[in-house]
């Protein structure tokens, strides 16, 4: 899906993305703000960061179809923490601008159990190895209040996410069942910009207060025979003052299928669990 000459020009388009974006938010206090008061969600931006506890599960395919290993039958992977955050301009009562960022870092070390072809490298039965996975996802986004009042939202978002994801095997020079076994190493890596879509929701439950809140979204997008995305974050809220409030809930951080094309590898991914984190906003 991508190629050197593509990514580093796209890469050229996101710097300039981030380069306006950046600058509207440096002229934002400056601009007079809307009259909005009357919403229990009413602030020109808003900051949210939560810690994720990360379920990975998944199988990465070598290019050309050269061989798999899967992250929890071959490597094992376990839980493990990682913080997500998300900076939201809302530049009139129903138009924002946004850039969200989940990175995914973890590694296992392991004994393989069965004989482990990936990359055109095999490791067999034995041998201790370690595994190491990497997804980060940046995601610049803009987002319409289709509907807007006083006790919430139903808005549609388009992002645009960019998959940086590397996985890797390796085994150091070891002595397995008497034969002498050389380090070895395999690797593939995915540069990915995938575009999204879909509703985001805000609704405050009790009548006459802000107190209390419920959120969610559902982001994805179908790529025909190349594969599918698909993510979710659901929250229930509790406002603690006019700028602060706590969240907490469930992030199906991304389910990504991209089947495996002659100069990239192919990959099976899903990473979900729970959120907890809090809402600053202005």
């Amino acid at each position: 899906m991508s190629n050197t000459g593509f990514w580093g020009s796209f890469a050229k388009r996101l710097l300039s993305f981030c380069l306006v974006f950046l600058g509207l938010i440096a002229i934002a206090p400056q601009m007079r703000a809307a009259d909005n008061s009357e919403d229990y969600d009413s602030y020109k931006l808003r900051f949210d960061a939560y810690w994720f506890y990360v379920q990975p599960s998944g199988t990465f395919f070598g290019t050309r179809g050269n061989g798999s290993f899967n992250l929890n039958s071959d490597v094992n992977f376990q839980t493990y923490s990682t913080i997500t955050g998300k900076i939201d301009w809302k530049f009139t009562r129903k138009n924002h601008l946004f850039f969200a960022a989940i990175p995914f870092e973890h590694s296992r070390s392991f004994v393989t159990n069965r004989s482990i072809n990936f990359q055109g490298q095999t490791f067999d039965v034995g041998l201790n190895a370690s595994a190491d996975l990497q997804v980060n996802v940046y995601a610049p986004g803009y987002q319409y209040d289709i509907i807007r009042r006083k006790r919430g939202h139903l808005g549609f978002q388009i992002q645009l996410n960019l998959f940086d994801i590397q996985g890797s095997i390796s085994a150091a020079a070891q002595v397995v069942n008497g034969a002498q076994q050389t380090a070895h190493r395999a690797e593939g890596s995915l540069r990915a910009p995938l575009p999204v879509a879909g509703p985001d929701l805000r609704l405050y439950l009790l009548p006459h207060s802000s107190r209390l809140f419920v959120t969610g979204n559902l982001l994805g997008m179908y790529f025909f025979g190349y594969g599918n995305f698909l993510s979710t974050l659901d929250t229930v809220g509790l406002t603690l003052n006019q700028h602060f409030a706590i969240r907490g809930g469930y992030q199906l951080g991304n389910r990504l299928n991209v089947n495996t094309k002659t100069d990239q590898i192919g990959i099976n991914l899903t990473s979900k669990g729970p959120v907890v984190g809090a809402e600053v906003s202005f």
